[in-house]
């Protein structure tokens, strides 16, 4: 019989020529699948994949191998393979997981897209998600949205393997990143627990601290080292755990979590940073959303908080797409002064001792240019320097104090709801 009309039955209404159609394709998978797959040539568009696609639909873990060797040959091209890829059903998914497993950061990928997508809870595919978080910090795609989804039955085998002696360090080493790919640090147990807390603190101690860049956009808050405290009650921050300037700033940058309220509706929870001491200030970071809220009223209400909580804050805010430079010093809960830019600047308040007065600029012209009497040259980049510390120029010469913290912006949702690993 000809493929042709294999292919007609195969879109049949009568499940009898469906059925019958599918057991023939299967019968003849080794010369009926390569010879579709050549006849791809040149194709770029998904309905003219569609008859293909419901052959290796119907087939399943031949065509699927048949397949991988078409793609490996490069008789069907990337993005066809990567259509191609996601017909098949659960029959299988053992050879998702061997594709996962594979040493091949592109491959693996593909594989966990697929156990992903059929969600698939197999000893098979716990073995790749072990072997592929032992090899370092590359994870593959879709590696770590596995480990999140099948967390619940895989915590326990993981640990379980964690204790194995018989596994090799290797294997135990990618079951712990599983485990914190899956569940954040709450998912190990207390002797993992307390041999990251231990090698937290080791890495504190001889670590040189790099903060984020402002060159695209950015926020931060600067407040006495000595009074630092009363930032956590000015922020209503929570649960707050000794941390590494490297792990800090990658945690503030990431994405928050939408979790399910007591009332049925959800609430958004992030991440905030407050640094070691750094030449006597000490700073703050986190999502600008949750922290402060309204883009100009909530600056002002949220450095004048934290103010009278910390004796003086200062608040910088860069958006160099939108044209926004902030920065503004409130002390004891009163703004002090202020200047914004997004067109013309704008000041409020006197000058600061270290500020250069747009009238004292060698440019200044006063016949020609009208500015106010208490107007400043220094936007929020070269202002930060003056008045506390410059987050770019942090590093080795930077007297440190202490260690940071990181904390979060709601209470009862503790650290483990953020899977994912930081780097310590």
């Amino acid at each position: 019989m000809k493929i042709e009309s294999l292919l007609a039955d195969l879109e049949s209404d009568d499940a009898v020529r469906v059925d019958a159609a599918a057991a023939q394709l299967t019968e003849q998978a080794d010369s009926v699948v390569p010879t579709l797959l050549r006849g791809l040539a040149g194709v770029q568009r998904t309905a003219d994949l569609e008859p293909v696609m419901r052959v290796l639909r119907h087939v399943g873990p031949p065509a699927f191998d048949a397949l991988l060797e078409a793609w490996g040959r490069k008789e069907v091209t990337d993005w066809q393979a990567g259509r191609l890829r996601g017909v098949f059903d659960e029959r299988s998914a053992d050879q998702y997981a061997a594709l996962a497993a594979d040493p091949n950061y592109g491959r693996s990928g593909n594989g966990f897209q697929g156990l992903l997508r059929l969600r698939t809870d197999s000893e098979a595919g716990l073995r790749a998600l072990v072997e592929s978080h032992a090899r370092g910090r590359l994870i593959p795609y879709k590696a770590s949205d596995y480990a999140r989804l099948l967390h619940e039955p895989f915590r326990p085998r993981l640990r379980s393997l964690r204790r194995d002696p018989a596994a090799s360090p290797r294997s135990r080493r990618g079951a712990m990143a599983a485990l914190v790919a899956g569940g954040g640090a709450d998912a190990l147990d207390d002797r993992d627990r307390a041999a990251i807390e231990r090698l937290i603190r080791v890495k504190i101690s001889h670590e040189t601290p790099s903060l984020p860049s402002s060159t695209l956009s950015g926020w931060w808050m600067a407040v006495p080292g000595a009074s630092y405290e009363g930032v956590f009650e000015a922020l209503d921050l929570h649960d707050r755990r000794p941390v590494t300037v490297t792990a800090g700033v990658q945690a503030a940058e990431s994405q928050e979590i939408r979790l399910p309220g007591p009332d049925g509706a959800g609430h958004t929870v992030g991440r905030a940073f407050v640094t070691p001491e750094l030449d006597g200030w000490r700073l703050v970071f986190g999502p600008f959303d949750l922290l402060v809220g309204d883009p100009w009223d909530g600056m002002i209400e949220t450095v004048e908080r934290v103010s009278v909580h910390c004796g003086q804050a200062q608040f910088f805010f860069l958006d160099d797409a939108g044209g926004s430079d902030v920065w503004i010093v409130a002390e004891n809960g009163r703004v002090i002064r202020q200047y914004a830019a997004e067109s013309d600047p704008e000041w409020e308040g006197d000058p600061l001792p270290w500020e250069t007065l747009a009238v004292d600029d060698p440019d200044f012209d006063p016949e020609y240019d009208e500015v106010p009497a208490n107007a400043g040259t220094a936007g929020a980049r070269s202002a930060c320097g003056s008045l506390s510390v410059d987050p770019g120029e942090v590093g080795p010469g930077t007297a440190v104090r202490g260690h940071g913290w990181l904390a979060l912006t709601a209470s009862g949702v503790g650290h483990g709801a953020f899977p994912g690993m930081l780097p310590i």
